[in-house]
């Protein structure tokens, strides 16, 4: 992943990268909003848990709601990259 981002940003100064890696602490919602999203899904999962009859009815249901949401957590903007989503 060095590598790669030295290849890309080579010779910029860091305001111009064309490429950030932004470490994030793994399993801290605090911190990475991947885990809100996770959060999500496993709270959808469970209210819909009567319709789970096998883990395919499961994947169906966790894809569903990762893939037709747009998720909007405050903290996600905090990070450069995503508050030029918006």
């Amino acid at each position: 992943m060095k590598e790669y981002l030295e290849s890309v940003n080579r010779e910029l100064d860091e305001s111009n990268w064309k490429i950030t890696c932004i470490r994030f602490a793994p399993n801290d919602p605090k911190q990475n909003p991947i885990e809100d999203i996770w959060l999500q899904a496993k709270r959808f999962i469970r209210e819909y848990y009567h319709l789970c009859s096998s883990f395919n009815v499961v994947k169906f249901l966790f894809e569903f709601v990762t893939h037709h949401q747009t998720f909007n957590f405050p903290k996600l903007f905090t990070y450069g990259c995503f508050s030029q989503l918006i």
